[in-house]
């Protein structure tokens, strides 16, 4: 795996993903951490790679598990959208969660605001929102995993004016 797009909190407004499909026309895997709405089922057909999606709390009838942990370049990675770990609150549970399932990296949403931070030992990262960011009058935002030459991931966060 080379590069890793990672988006949240579209509710069923493509512009800015399709934007950044146009900005990072081959990526080796999207990742989309919940609040697709009703665009859940068409994000997939969007890109040539493998999609991971969650659900949101938005996302009722996507029919996408709430949750998932994945291997990414030898990482462990706990995927969800984080209204479940309240993380409107605080970072510690949804820590804790990741490292409880062997996770060193967890990956939500929801809030709609982007974030690199390590808690616990476990590095959180959230992409913000490609469609409603907040506070109001943010910039719409995503995140990047790559990967260096001996396999350790890194992060980054786009944004979009």
């Amino acid at each position: 795996m080379k590069q890793i797009l990672i988006v949240s909190d579209t509710h069923g407004l493509l512009r800015n993903l399709y934007r950044l499909l146009e900005r990072f026309p081959s990526p080796d895997l999207l990742i989309h951490l919940g609040d697709a709405e009703r665009d859940a089922g068409r994000i997939p057909d969007l890109v040539s790679c493998r999609t991971i999606m969650v659900a949101g709390n938005c996302d009722r009838s996507a029919g996408l598990p709430s949750e998932e942990v994945l291997e990414l370049g030898g990482e462990r990675v706990f995927l969800t959208h984080g209204h479940r770990y309240a993380v409107h609150y605080g970072y510690e549970l949804l820590a804790e969660t990741a490292k409880n399932r062997g996770c060193g990296i967890a990956m939500f949403g929801h809030t709609h605001t982007s974030l690199i931070r390590e808690v616990g030992g476990v590095t959180l990262v959230n992409p913000g929102s490609l469609s409603l960011p907040r506070p109001s009058g943010s910039r719409p935002s995503y995140a990047i995993m790559d990967f260096d030459r001996e396999g350790g991931a890194h992060f980054s966060i786009g944004y979009f004016d």
